[in-house]
């Protein structure tokens, strides 16, 4: 499937995806409470399936790579629906847990192989715009999917799962009927007869600051997500309601620049340039953020810290497919452990700083982009189009 005709498909099947797995966010707590969670063992519901998927993301990646993207994302998005479904119809707590741990191992499978098959499908000087779309229908499935998910839970806490099964199936026959192949027979067939090496010989020389930038990125976001709620009803008053429309403006300010202009700026700029900006622009917005008075500071400053942190990952996969010698599949396989370790970190950090003192999440998150941002420097990659 050549480009202009598998990106919108591909865009529509991550935000269709991320529609689903938004759908259950605001519902799992208090569903898990009336399977008789009490509050550390829902933090343990929420980890597992990002253990899930810091464990079996670069596995899927590399399967990919030899069986080809279409049989694994099938996979992946069954694993989906099928978590969801059994989610609908559980009534105990163990029923969930190994609802989430079902569906971690399998949809790990979804976002890495999904940017494989934009690196397969993009010219290396479109790639960062394609992996911008994707990073584009993710965010703007998160903004719809919560949205969804609260309405249909006044009417039962079960309906949530229901609609999110039933749009990861929709997901599943958009695969299976409108999506190609990305991945020449050619090529799965020489993954298949090398010998190529463990995945983690990727941790070695500069490429893999790339990956530990990618982890201090992730760790700082999702510190910010596990308590800002909390900080700006302390500091400014904010509602629920209020949070929830600062979240969506976040949302959409990054899903414009994902979708559109990051492209423009990697193409005047290359990736680097576009990494090392988005690093600065998130550090600024984590240190404004300490300066919340109420809702429209909360909105500004949250949305400055977004769109910095928005155009990162999409760079990074797009110089890391560029500059890797192995398979796109298990690069970005790769990528999504260290992004679901970092997501597994941060939010228990995030809460333990918090109680310490309330600014104190966006001072180590502020610490962290810097690290990021050293890394980046000593891995001395100054343009992409020199290494690729």
């Amino acid at each position: 499937m050549k480009e202009k005709g598998a990106m919108p498909v591909l865009f529509l099947m991550m935000f269709l995806v991320m529609v689903g797995f938004g759908i259950i966010i605001p519902v799992l707590p208090f569903y898990a409470k009336t399977a008789g969670a009490n509050p550390a063992e829902l933090g343990l519901l929420m980890a597992v399936y990002s253990l899930m998927q810091l464990i079996f993301s670069p596995m899927w990646g590399k399967i990919s790579d030899a069986v080809g993207r279409k049989p694994v994302l099938m996979i992946g998005i069954s694993g989906l629906a099928l978590s969801f479904f059994m989610m609908a119809m559980a009534d105990k707590l163990w029923m969930l847990f190994a609802a989430r741990i079902l569906g971690g191992f399998l949809s790990a499978a979804n976002m890495p192989v999904t940017m494989a098959y934009v690196a397969d499908i993009t010219t290396p000087e479109n790639r960062s715009k394609g992996m911008g779309l994707v990073g584009a229908a993710v965010g703007l499935g998160f903004i719809f999917g919560p949205a969804i998910g609260g309405v249909f839970s006044k009417t039962s806490l079960s309906l949530p799962f229901y609609i999110a099964g039933t749009s990861s199936l929709l997901t599943l026959l958009l695969v299976i009927f409108v999506l190609k192949e990305s991945l020449p027979k050619e090529a799965r067939q020489r993954a298949k007869a090398e010998n190529e090496p463990s995945r983690f010989s990727l941790l070695k020389g500069p490429v893999a600051l790339l990956f530990f930038l990618q982890l201090f990125v992730s760790i700082s976001l999702s510190g910010l997500e596990a308590t800002f709620a909390y900080f700006a009803s302390e500091k400014a008053g904010l509602t629920s309601v209020k949070l929830g429309y600062i979240f969506m403006i976040m949302g959409l300010a990054g899903a414009v620049v994902q979708g559109g202009l990051i492209g423009v700026l990697t193409d005047k700029l290359g990736e680097a340039a576009v990494i090392r900006g988005g690093i600065a622009v998130s550090f600024i917005g984590l240190l404004l953020i300490l300066f919340t008075k109420n809702f429209a500071t909360a909105a500004l400053f949250l949305t400055i810290f977004g769109l910095g942190n928005g155009v990162i990952r999409p760079a990074v996969s797009s110089l890391l497919t560029k500059i890797s010698k192995t398979g796109h599949g298990g690069v970005t396989g790769l990528l999504s452990s260290f992004d679901s370790l970092g997501r597994i970190i941060g939010p228990p950090l995030g809460g333990a700083l918090f109680q310490i003192y309330s600014g104190l999440p966006y001072l180590a998150g502020a610490f962290f982009s810097a690290v990021a941002y050293a890394l980046f420097q000593f891995a001395k990659i100054d343009r992409t189009e020199s290494l690729s």
